[in-house]
């Protein structure tokens, strides 16, 4: 039965999804060297009893997250560009879209903690925020624990709502997804769980964009204090502080500009009925490049840190 789902979608498949096809699975690819490079050495850490940094553990939860989004996100969207989304039956569109949805919420958790944590490191030493560090980092990393259970809860939804294409049932609103579809009780989506989603998402961007807004001014105003000083040598000099805030203001930026490809996806599958796969496709693309390029802004803009916490990635 599969071979003959395999054929038939062969002969249905067009030159520029397999073109599509090809350029997602190379995606997942880089994606996930990428990320386990990172994330195997910090297991090995945790299994090894060795301590890590509050930001490093953060940074373990954000990696293992990206790594679930490209393994929900794009492996589906090749099952559809090679005419094979037939073989994701309802158990597995509900595996992939709630997997998707739980790991898409604690990547956008730990990014807003990582930048909330960043604000606070390089706050002057004197203020309030830079007394509060130590509990605070605490509570972080506690928070990252406990935000997987709340995202496996606030997205159970999903679980229920996500069928295969292929299922043949009357609903009142059926919304496709590309390889998969959702179905709507009644003529709206329910206004409490959408509240709730909107609320978390939306507290979490306001947060990393006021830690970003906090950051860019520390950085301005350290720039101006070195410009006062007459020796070059020092004035070039390049403190780990401010090499890890441009690092995290860049994953902020990238974040941001996914997460934005991903509200247009959603709004776009809502609205039309039927959504164009190629269309579905080029958001996807662009959705999945935070989770994508993440390890290796990380491994290029913070190489000593990794050096010293992942000594395993950069053994000859």
């Amino acid at each position: 039965m599969c071979l003959n789902l395999f054929l038939s979608g062969e002969k249905n498949m067009a030159p520029e999804n397999l073109s599509m096809g090809i350029l997602f699975f190379f995606q997942t690819a880089v994606g996930i060297f990428g990320n386990w490079s990172i994330l195997l050495p910090y297991v090995t850490s945790v299994f090894t009893g060795k301590s890590l940094m509050p930001k490093d553990q953060i940074l373990g939860h954000l990696i293992l997250a990206n790594s679930l989004v490209i393994i929900s996100r794009v492996i589906p969207q090749i099952m559809a560009q090679l005419g094979l989304q037939y073989l994701l039956d309802d158990m597995l569109c509900k595996l992939t879209l709630y997997s998707n949805r739980v790991s898409r919420g604690i990547s956008l958790h730990c990014t807003c903690l990582l930048s909330c944590f960043q604000a606070i490191t390089i706050s002057p030493s004197n203020s309030r925020w830079m007394k509060l560090k130590h509990s605070v980092s605490k509570y972080m990393v506690q928070s990252c624990s406990l935000s997987w259970l709340v995202h496996l809860l606030l997205n159970s939804k999903t679980a229920v709502v996500v069928i295969g294409s292929g299922t043949n049932k009357n609903f009142t609103k059926k919304i496709k997804l590309g390889y998969c579809s959702a179905f709507v009780f009644g003529n709206s989506v329910p206004g409490l769980h959408l509240s709730l989603l909107c609320f978390t998402d939306g507290l979490c961007l306001g947060l990393m964009v006021w830690a970003s807004a906090f950051m860019v001014s520390t950085l301005y105003r350290h720039k101006s204090q070195l410009q006062h000083i007459h020796s070059a040598q020092y004035s070039l000099r390049v403190s780990p502080e401010d090499r890890a805030t441009k690092t995290i203001l860049i994953l902020v930026c990238t974040f941001v500009l996914s997460y934005s490809m991903s509200f247009i996806l959603v709004i776009y599958t809502v609205v039309f009925d039927n959504p164009r796969l190629w269309i579905i496709s080029i958001f996807t693309l662009l959705d999945t490049c935070f989770p994508t390029f993440c390890p290796f802004i990380l491994i290029h803009n913070n190489k000593s840190a990794l050096k010293n916490h992942f000594p395993c990635c950069w053994r000859r």
